[in-house]
Parts: C-alpha cells; sequence; structure tokens
C-alpha cells in the first residue's frame, strides 16, 4: 500500500516537471521574436511537442481524467492538465516542413479533443455537431441550416469577442497574483478555469482558420499537386496523442465542427505570412516584376541605355559607326529604283 502511495507521488511529481518544462518553452515560442520557420524555432518547438507528448501519456496511465467526474471534483493541481491538448494543436499548427493538409488534420482532432473534454466537465457549453452516423440526416438540413448559422455565427462572434476581451484582462489580474509564492488555492483555481476558458474560445478560432485553410489546400493539390519531398528528407507522419482513458474515440476522428468564417481570404493569407506558412509577395524582387512586364522592345531599349550608361566600349563604337553611315548616306538613296 505505502510503495503504491510512493509510486503515486512520484509519477505526479514527474508529470508536473514535464508539464512546467514544456510550458517554458511554449512560452518562449509565443513570445518569442524569431520567425516561426527558423531552424532554432522549429526545433523547440518539436521539443515541447514531444514533452507534452509525454506529460499526456503519463496523464492517460494515471486514469486522472472520467467522464463521469464533474470540475468541482477535481483537484486544482489537475485541472491545467485539461490544456494537454490545446497546447498540442497550438504547436502543432506552427510546425514547417510537414505536409501542410496532415499538420491542420492532427491540429483539428486536438482542438476538438479539447473542446469535447471541456464540454464533458462543464468549462463550457460549446456544442460540437452531430458525427457520420447522423451525417445523412445533416445533409437533408443543410439548406435550412445555412441560414439559421449565418445568424447564429454573426451572434456567437460578436459574443465571443466580448468574452475573449473580459477573459483576458481577468486573465491578466489572475496571472499577477498567481506569482505570489502564498497564492491560495481558490485564486489557483479560478486561474486555470479561466485559462481553459481563454484556450476554449483560441480553439474556435483556429478550427474556423483550419476550415478556411482546407479548401486552399485542397485547390493546390487538385490544380498544381502537391511538391513531394526527397523520401529521405520527409519527416515521420504526425500522429496525434491524446489522453485516452474513457475517450471516445470516434467523437474526436469522426465529428465534425461548423465553419465559422471570421475572415476574409486576404486576411487570411496575412495571418499565414505572418506565422511564416505562407511566403510573403514582398520577397519577391521588384526588379524581376518590372522585367516580366517589359515587351521585347522595352527590354531591348533598357539594355541599350544601361550599356550607354556603363561606356561599353562596343556600344561606343557601333553608334559612330552609325552617325557616320547616316552622314555619307542620305535618306532615300538606296530607294531610287534606276529613276534620275
Amino acid at each position: 500500500m505505502a510503495q503504491n502511495e510512493a509510486t503515486k507521488s512520484t509519477d505526479e511529481e514527474s508529470l508536473k516537471n514535464l508539464f512546467d518544462i514544456a510550458m517554458k518553452l511554449f512560452d518562449k515560442i509565443e513570445t518569442g521574436n524569431e520567425a516561426t520557420n527558423s531552424d532554432v524555432v522549429q526545433m523547440t518547438i518539436k521539443n515541447a511537442i514531444s514533452t507534452f507528448e509525454k506529460a499526456t501519456n503519463l496523464v492517460s496511465l494515471s486514469g486522472m481524467f472520467s467522464q463521469n467526474e464533474s470540475l468541482e471534483e477535481l483537484p486544482t493541481e489537475t485541472l491545467q492538465y485539461l490544456l494537454l491538448p490545446a497546447l498540442l494543436g497550438t504547436l502543432t499548427l506552427k510546425l514547417c516542413n510537414q505536409p501542410r493538409k496532415e499538420i491542420i488534420n492532427v491540429a483539428e482532432i486536438y482542438f476538438k479533443d479539447f473542446l469535447q473534454r471541456c464540454k464533458d466537465y462543464g468549462v463550457t457549453d460549446v456544442e460540437l455537431p452531430q458525427t457520420s452516423s447522423d451525417e445523412n440526416n445533416v445533409r437533408s438540413q443543410n439548406e435550412q441550416a445555412k441560414i439559421a448559422s449565418m445568424v447564429l455565427t454573426r451572434e456567437a462572434k460578436i459574443k465571443r469577442y466580448k468574452e475573449m476581451k473580459e477573459l483576458k484582462e481577468k486573465l491578466s489580474t489572475l496571472s499577477k497574483s498567481m506569482e505570489s509564492p502564498n497564492v491560495d488555492d481558490q485564486t489557483k483555481r479560478e486561474y486555470f478555469t479561466v485559462l481553459l476558458l481563454n484556450y476554449v474560445n483560441q480553439a474556435l478560432d483556429e478550427l474556423s482558420s483550419i476550415e478556411q485553410e482546407r479548401p486552399i489546400l485542397e485547390y493546390m493539390a487538385k490544380n498544381a499537386g502537391e511538391l513531394k519531398p526527397n523520401k529521405r528528407e520527409r519527416a515521420p507522419q504526425l500522429k496525434p496523442v491524446i489522453i485516452t482513458r474513457d475517450a471516445i474515440q470516434k467523437a474526436v476522428y469522426g465529428a465534425g465542427y461548423p465553419s465559422l468564417p471570421t475572415m476574409t481570404v486576404e486576411e487570411f493569407y496575412d495571418k499565414r505570412v505572418r506565422e511564416g506558412t505562407f511566403p510573403a509577395a514582398s520577397n519577391i524582387p521588384h526588379t524581376t516584376i518590372q522585367n516580366t512586364e517589359l515587351n521585347a522592345d522595352e527590354a531591348e531599349e533598357v539594355r541599350k541605355e544601361e550599356e550607354e550608361e556603363d561606356d561599353d566600349p562596343e556600344e561606343l563604337a557601333r553608334k559612330r559607326n552609325m552617325d557616320e553611315y547616316k552622314d555619307d548616306h542620305r535618306r532615300g538613296w538606296g530607294n531610287r529604283y534606276n529613276r534620275s
């Protein structure tokens, strides 16, 4: 009995240590100024993902979460581990040098698992849609649902925007309280709950972005073909690592999620450029763009002007010969056709 208690204590200590290490890496990535697609940041992202995956496996082995419990029944220190799928989803979206479609599919699984778990524990009342078993019924109701969805989506966006603003302000205040060494259990509990709610909103935003990005990737694959990296350089296929105890797998892998478009195509592209996923238009050399707009005659004129400016000897000699020829041969002399 004593041995079991000691083992449990060691596991909890190991889990907390792993989670703290991964959170430090996560904060470093989120607050850093270096480009996301740089080698250094990508290595940090992979290390953070690996550490969070180890923590997730420990949570699964410990049987920490159950669908039969409520949030109030969970110990305060345990609440932070509900964030694991959201943190893994956020980091997964930052990966580069991997097939993008694979990345967003794995991130989508993480975010849906996180939302479902938060709903099971009563953190949020977000309704996930019906899964593939009711797919035919959903199709038949699509037309009516579209009209209702447009109204509900707009109202939901306004409501969520206000909630997010309030949550961030509250989170900022609670974060300062958490820095105190004598922080009480009630403050900790409130902090973790607000943090979970904040990530619920972030998960909804990311799922919305994924829904907008997926058709773009499908269009690119259909019309241009996906660029397949060399087999020797191809990274291992991404696989989600989720908390599996008492989790309904089909609810994670089969559930869809309503599209909540919140950005225009231009805004979406700009967002991905800032994240380093898509190339910026400004990276295209300006001289190259200008040259492609010139026709053959204009290009030749530019070439001659450049040679003149550089005092090219051959070009100067050619111009002198042409001037001398014009002096000795008046215009029309070569076109008299035996006329006197």
